[in-house]
């Protein structure tokens, strides 16, 4: 039986992208032409990678009630299950219901963006979605009807080309990641040239909460930081696709059916009730 080396295919991916995100940097010397480079490299390489049934994009994620969230860099998504993606002039407006996973792209973890750190910026745009109204209803699974899902976790990070200052020290960034919480919490990030990491949280969703909404808060707002784990360099990409899959397949699943007739609503329209 021929083998094929693992740890070679993996240096290859991880020296390709690394080689792209530091050339963008390097030899774009405008900041929002650098921004869009290296937003655009990370997003071709998750498109690449990710499974068909999740989208990639930057967007601006949309509720029911016409909230908006920041403008974000990549929003992981579903387009088999949310009905309605609003694209104008090339830019998506996302459902919050759809959403599985946020990220923010900088060029160096360890700068800062309109006066706060990149990691706290992160944060902010993170929250910016996670506190969107979202709604649930019941389906149709294999024949059956089912009841509406609780509302699934919106997992978010930062995605970054390298880490400026000290190469062995961790303790800048684990203290910026300690000082978010509650839904600006992050669970975890990559440093191209550096390594990944994730944060491992205390705290287990309350299923005898019945208000979705209620338990959702209460599960953000109750978690603590139990320790934060950061990969080797040379594994940065690899270690972050692998945890970002974990998320997605193990923890999230499929996000929730989304109330059609909340949107609905909002223009005035009904749906029939009897289907």
């Amino acid at each position: 039986m021929s083998k094929v080396d693992l740890q070679t295919l993996f240096a290859g991916l991880q020296n390709q992208m690394v080689a792209q995100l530091n050339t963008s940097r390097a030899n774009i010397t405008h900041q929002g032409a650098k921004g869009d480079a290296l937003e655009n490299a990370w997003i071709e390489w998750l498109k690449k990678y990710l499974p068909n049934r999740y989208s990639v994009d930057k967007a601006i994620v949309i509720d029911s009630e016409g909230n908006t969230s920041h403008q974000i860099d990549i929003v992981i998504y579903d387009n088999w299950f949310t009905p309605f993606i609003f694209t104008q002039n090339g830019f998506h407006y996302i459902p919050a219901e759809g959403v599985y996973a946020v990220f923010e792209v900088k060029p160096d973890i360890s700068d800062s963006s309109d006066g706060i750190t990149n990691i706290e910026y992160a944060a902010r745009k993170i929250e910016s979605v996670r506190q969107l109204k979202r709604t649930t209803t019941n389906i149709i699974s294999v024949g059956k009807p089912q009841p509406a899902r609780g509302l699934t976790k919106i997992v978010g990070g930062i995605l970054t080309s390298t880490k400026s200052g000290s190469r062995k020290n961790n303790k800048t960034i684990i203290k910026h990641l300690n000082e978010q919480s509650g839904l600006k919490s992050l669970d975890f990030g990559c440093i191209a040239d550096y390594g990944s990491f994730y944060v491992d949280y205390e705290n287990d969703e309350d299923l005898s909460i019945s208000d979705f909404d209620k338990r959702y808060l209460e599960y953000y707002n109750n978690r603590a930081i139990k320790n934060i784990v950061f990969s080797k360099e040379e594994n940065s990409l690899v270690t972050f696709f692998m945890q970002l899959t974990r998320y997605l397949q193990q923890s999230i699943g499929t996000v929730q059916a989304i109330n059609l007739k909340s949107y609905l609503s909002t223009i005035g329209e009904t749906l029939d009730e009897e289907i």
